[in-house]
């Protein structure tokens, strides 16, 4: 009886260790205009978009990133800090933006209204 209680444990144990072991590749980038860094990783299978950004230590790098006012991103998609990561994602920080695109393009549109007195009719 003992040798049957021991194969019967024998797979629970290797089961989580295979689970475990399960890795996929990803990266973490960041960039600024004088400098970028593509940081490549092999994060265990469950791993979300913030859990990836802290194992790259890549703040230590850039010590201006703030996860709590940068965006974050996967391939130029903004995605929530939780979001599990697939294989070969990168996860991206996005720098704040300097003009807000809606305030640019209100204004280019107020700026051609003025400029097209009357404009709409063919």
């Amino acid at each position: 009886m003992a040798g049957s209680e021991a194969e019967m444990e024998s797979p629970g144990d290797v089961m989580p260790e295979e689970n475990a072991a399960e890795t996929i590749p990803v990266e973490v980038a960041y960039a600024r205009p004088d400098r970028q860094m593509i940081i490549p990783l092999e994060v265990p299978v469950g791993t979300t978009l913030k859990e990836a950004i802290e194992r790259s230590r890549i703040c230590a790098h850039f010590p201006e990133i703030d996860l709590a006012l940068n965006k974050v991103g996967i391939f130029g998609k903004l995605s929530k800090a939780d979001t599990v990561l697939r294989a070969n994602d990168r996860v991206e920080i996005y720098r704040p933006l300097i003009a807000d695109p809606k305030e640019v393009r209100k204004q280019r549109a107020a700026e051609g209204k003025k400029m097209k007195k009357g404009g709409g009719s063919l």
